[in-house]
């Protein structure tokens, strides 16, 4: 389930990509103008890679360079970007789409490690170090995502549904809960439990939270809050591969 979700996701992402004309808006720093080319072929490449990870197709090799893709935008897209083009590098806050995108990088190795470790592969050993280094990426974001639950939980809560009571009481649980993951993941704290608890809270975010949003968004805003989804359902799913992957439901 976690696999299918991460891999819907993915080619989710890809297609108002290519209707909007426009890069995922977490991909790339703001002051990258979109070239209708590359947009297309990136686009192209999400629903791809996402087509390939729900039907299992070449699913190692898939995942392997998508994954490493993602790392070096962000290891040479987003880290230059930050150091040395944005004033504010210093606030969290600037740091929550290339938080989203190594997230999602530390998903797909989690994915590629998972499914060679199913099929007995002979490098077990190295996918066995994948899937670590997928979870410590994955994990690094949700704990910078739980941060900054914390830091801006009044702007945080006006996300929260209107019929939720105390909504910045619900963002500050929110935000233990995101950071309590990042931490226990990291640290192998029962991992595969606590990443069960945080892929089905993200998946109810992903109901309650980003469906009605883009149902009620705005032409303007649409593209941004379907991406939003996705991501959701991204992180709902790899957060569902780290608890399958340590079996915690006996």
């Amino acid at each position: 389930m976690g696999r299918i979700f991460y891999g819907i996701a993915i080619a989710g992402i890809g297609f108002p990509s290519i209707y909007y004309k426009d890069f995922p808006y977490m991909l790339f720093p703001a002051q990258l103008s979109p070239i209708p080319a590359l947009v297309y072929i990136i686009g192209a490449m999400f629903i791809l890679v996402g087509t390939c990870i729900v039907f299992e197709i070449k699913i190692r090799l898939v995942s392997l360079l998508f994954g490493s893709f993602l790392l070096l935008i962000f290891c040479f897209y987003h880290i230059p970007y930050e150091f040395g083009v944005n004033s504010n590098y210093k606030h969290l806050l600037e740091w929550d789409n290339p938080g989203k995108v190594l997230a999602l990088a530390g998903g797909v190795f989690l994915i590629a490690g998972y499914s060679s470790e199913k099929n007995k592969n002979s490098m077990n050993r190295f996918w066995g170090k994948s899937m670590s280094f997928g979870s410590i990426l994955f994990s690094i974001p949700i704990l910078l995502f739980g941060i900054l639950h914390m830091l801006y939980a009044k702007d945080v809560s006006t996300l929260v549904p209107s019929w939720f009571s105390h909504p910045v009481f619900w963002t500050y649980v929110a935000g233990i809960a995101l950071m309590g993951s990042g931490i226990a993941i990291i640290f192998k704290i029962r991992p595969g439990f606590i990443a069960a608890l945080l892929g089905i809270m993200i998946f109810i975010w992903f109901i309650i939270l980003h469906i009605p949003r883009v149902m009620t968004s705005t032409v303007a805003d649409i593209g941004g809050e379907v991406t939003s989804a996705f991501l959701a359902l991204a992180y709902s799913g790899i957060a569902f591969v780290i608890a399958r992957a340590n079996k915690p439901i006996v």
